[in-house]
């Protein structure tokens, strides 16, 4: 399957047709089946290279899930938007598109006038949350910021951490406004002349609440980080862990309108494959 820059092609999506498309990358499975809060049993059809589709109405923005790999225990969706329960609990279905959008008018900083502010979310403020960082914004800009650098929001256990255990790369941390709370914040400071730059972790995941290897093969024993399994970016499976992380990259571009990436220990990623 292709990546398609302009929507988001794993997990939970919604269509124009208001129905929900089911995608979930388990190539070694035999069937997937999506179990939602209200009991009902969705089944998924396999589509090639591993992966398995379905489009239904019986998953809305809200609606609780898990996804069940061989008729085992459910776990989240790898590519869960939002865990409002933390690491363990149900999965979220979020709409990307329901955000209102103002900054249309936003033109991106050069990189090399940017003036960056690195802050953490759970620290900058008293709030400890995105909004928090809004009513700061006009603090930022009399010290002469221009660009934020947000530390690591992927989920992570509990509601205090610095963000570098995070194990669910497309959901954005709970405690911190969830994914609606980044969109809004992000809208905030290009409406103020902020650029935003986010802090990504594609080296390593947390341990607590990885759930990832009861899916597909994610990581790898070839190599190894100091601080867990290496992700499998060039071993047996590995196409489908390198879509997912790039699905992840435009998903931040495209969904949340983040100016620029933050790499995590670039050298940790490991990736002797023909093109890296």
């Amino acid at each position: 399957m292709r990546v398609s820059i302009n929507k988001r092609n794993i997990g939970i999506n919604f269509i124009e047709s208001g129905e929900a498309q089911i995608v979930v990358w388990s190539p070694l499975s035999k069937n997937v089946e999506v179990l939602s809060e209200k009991g009902e049993k969705i089944t998924l059809t396999p589509e090639g290279y591993g992966y398995w589709k379905t489009i239904t109405n019986k998953i809305q923005p809200g609606t609780a899930y898990k996804i069940a790999v061989d008729d085992n225990t459910p776990f989240p969706d790898p590519a869960s938007l939002y865990q409002p329960d933390d690491v363990h609990g149900s999965s979220v279905a979020f709409d990307l598109n329901k955000f209102k959008w103002t900054d249309s008018s936003w033109q991106n900083i050069q990189q090399k006038d940017y003036i960056i502010y690195e802050l953490h979310t759970g620290t900058f403020t008293p709030q400890n949350n995105f909004d928090g960082i809004i009513s700061k914004l006009d603090y930022l800009i009399d010290i002469g910021i221009n660009a934020i650098e947000i530390m690591p929001v992927a989920q992570f256990p509990g509601a205090r951490n610095w963000g570098y255990d995070g194990v669910f790369p497309f959901a954005v941390q709970h405690s911190y406004g969830g994914p609606e709370g980044l969109q809004r914040l992000v809208n905030a400071c290009h409406e103020k002349g902020i650029a935003v730059i986010l802090d990504v972790i594609y080296n390593h995941l947390g341990p607590e609440g990885n759930y990832l290897t009861q899916f597909a093969p994610y990581f790898t024993e070839k190599y190894s980080t100091p601080w867990g399994m290496a992700l499998n970016f060039d071993d047996a499976w590995c196409d489908g862990v390198r879509r997912y992380f790039i699905e992840n990259a435009l998903m931040w571009f495209r969904d949340f309108h983040i100016d620029a990436l933050r790499l995590d220990a670039v050298h940790a990623i490991k990736d002797f494959s023909p093109v890296h």
